[in-house]
């Protein structure tokens, strides 16, 4: 009788101490990202400072970020999401893998403006993808933040017109809508990673590429290219999400607080994203790059150019769910009314 009951307290203490080390566990919130940590330049890097800040600061709940891609490139981190290894995740274009539908919003020029986007994707559009992708992936979608309009810079000459990007071979991301993208506008589309672009500008591999604005300046592009229009092709959203289950095992509190302070990270982040690329604008322009701000006539040019050919390659590639493309083009009419 005493193994008995020697066994059955042993037997409750080891239940007490997993339940107790589940329980520390779960207070733990894992947010990672591919960004630098710096949050006075890095718009996911200061996304995760205030999330942390204010869900460390009204809940019981402890904050740990992984920056810099600390925990893998972005695919990966949305696999430890979807695991629940990871909690939060701070991602852009690994989003459409996981949820095509996402794709939509880089078919080329379908913003006009930062703040038509932002009204887009902070409206019942937003709510709507966000719900699929919940429904697709298991990922709660709490808030979109902003990497940025991407732009083409290259160091042969100046682009003014689609004309312009004639026999340009340009550094596109290895995703076969960019590729749709450039070879509609003329130019000559080269998927190269990121990590061999700039090898690629200074050797001539390339002529060009397209990146965000703050992006092309932090990362010394502009050292590798003379010219740049300000066409902004793709306004390319980040997607703040946290996996679904864990985001249910949270007290209603807890739940709120996280959801405000995810909106409140996304506009962060947006904000940082805004004042790179105004900074970005005038510091390469200062290192003697030659920046080019398109008239509405030549912007239209561009867009009658690329949207069609990569709307209808979308659009095959969505099958069924090719009628987001019809949704996001009715939710950008009614934001710019």
């Amino acid at each position: 009788m005493r193994i008995t009951l020697k066994a059955l307290a042993t037997a409750a203490a080891t239940a007490a101490a997993l339940t107790a080390t589940a329980a520390s566990a779960q207070q733990t919130i894992r947010f990672a990202h591919v960004d630098p940590a710096d949050w006075q330049s890095s718009k996911k890097g200061a996304a995760a400072e205030i999330f942390r800040a204010i869900v460390e600061g009204e809940t019981d709940l402890t904050v740990e970020i992984f920056p810099a891609g600390a925990l893998g490139n972005e695919d990966d981190l949305v696999a430890q999401a979807q695991d629940g290894i990871t909690q939060v995740v701070m991602v852009s274009g690994a989003m459409s893998r996981a949820c095509p539908a996402a794709s939509v919003l880089d078919i080329p020029y379908s913003f006009p403006s930062a703040p038509v986007a932002w009204e887009v994707l902070d409206g019942p559009f937003g709510d709507a993808l966000a719900d699929h992708c919940l429904e697709q992936t298991g990922l709660r979608t709490l808030a979109y933040g902003e990497t940025g309009f991407r732009n083409f810079t290259n160091s042969v000459r100046e682009i003014r017109t689609p004309a312009d990007m004639a026999g340009l071979r340009f550094r596109v991301q290895p995703i076969p809508l960019y590729v749709e993208m450039v070879e509609a506008l003329g130019g000559e589309p080269t998927p190269i990673a990121w990590t061999e672009l700039p090898n690629a500008l200074a050797t001539g591999v390339v002529d060009g590429q397209e990146n965000p604005v703050g992006v092309i300046y932090n990362n010394g592009l502009h050292q590798l290219q003379q010219y740049m229009i300000l066409d902004g092709h793709v306004y390319a959203a980040d997607f703040l999400i946290i996996n679904d289950d864990f985001f249910q095992s949270l007290t209603p509190a807890e739940q709120e607080v996280v959801s405000r302070a995810a909106i409140v990270a996304g506009n962060m982040g947006r904000s940082i994203q805004q004042w790179s690329t105004a900074q970005g604008v005038n510091a390469v322009q200062a290192e003697g790059m030659q920046v080019y701000s398109p008239t509405s006539e030549e912007l239209a040019m561009f867009r009658d150019a690329a949207q069609p050919a990569v709307r209808d390659w979308l659009a095959g590639e969505l099958g069924d769910e090719a009628v987001w493309i019809e949704q996001l083009e009715a939710a950008v009419a009614s934001a710019t009314e």
